[in-house]
């Protein structure tokens, strides 16, 4: 329980600091753009090495559908205590994962007034996404929309090289 507030704290810091540092500046939305890649970047090195830990005395998977229930089940459970709610896919490598009450977002407010704030809270998830799939051989591309606070929808596309 104290290491969730921990986090979330953390998570918010961290997405504080990044825009602060950033706010100095005189282009607005290309320090926007420039705080999401920060962000996200983060994430996605922090998803190399989460992944890792968590698959280490895991069997191989057989295909992209195998990593992404294990990413909804045991990789989300090891970062925010809970399963994925549903995960959907068209069977052409476009997966998307929705958590109704997505812990980053819950402490942010629980309704439409803080809508446009969201996306800021989301980048580094989608970066430890998009490195844990990187780091299990799959390159993607993770976006996230938010509709209803706290609830939220990343939307994997796997690239096929």
């Amino acid at each position: 329980m104290a290491d969730d507030v921990l986090f979330e704290f953390l998570h918010m810091e961290m997405v504080s600091h990044v825009y602060k540092e950033q706010a100095s500046r005189d282009d607005i939305d290309k320090d926007r753009i420039t705080c999401v890649s920060i962000l996200e970047g983060m994430g996605f090195r922090v998803g190399q090495g989460l992944i890792e830990r968590c698959t280490k005395d895991y069997p191989t998977f057989k295909d992209d559908l195998d990593v992404m229930k294990f990413l909804c089940k045991d990789f989300w459970t090891s970062i925010f205590r809970k399963q994925v709610d549903n995960l959907r896919t068209n069977h052409q490598g476009t997966y998307v994962l929705q958590d109704n009450k997505f812990a980053l977002l819950t402490q942010v407010s629980s309704g439409k007034q803080h809508l446009e704030e969201a996306p800021k809270y989301l980048a580094y998830s989608c970066g430890l996404i998009r490195g844990a799939l990187s780091n299990l051989g799959l390159e993607s591309v993770v976006t996230a929309e938010v509709s209803l606070m706290p609830s939220c929808k990343f939307q994997v596309v796997i690239q096929k090289s």
